[in-house]
């Protein structure tokens, strides 16, 4: 996206009356968080996390974890 079309986001969000400011947070937070789980979903299937899940894995069986 180029740096203009984000000041004019910018700028409209910050004109948006309250209500409609209140609507487009309840939006863009639902967005974020499938935009979220979509990069979650791609790096867990392309093997980016693999290694985390190793480390995890280890401190598990050498009994560092504790039940939450």
């Amino acid at each position: 996206m180029r740096m203009d079309k984000v000041k004019e986001i910018e700028e409209a969000v910050g004109q948006l009356p309250e209500a409609e400011l209140v609507a487009f947070r309840r939006w863009f937070a639902k967005f974020d968080a499938a935009a979220w789980d979509a990069q979650i979903e791609r790096d867990a299937s392309s093997g980016k996390l693999n290694v985390l899940a190793e480390e995890a894995m280890a401190e598990y069986h050498a009994g560092k974890s504790q039940e939450l």
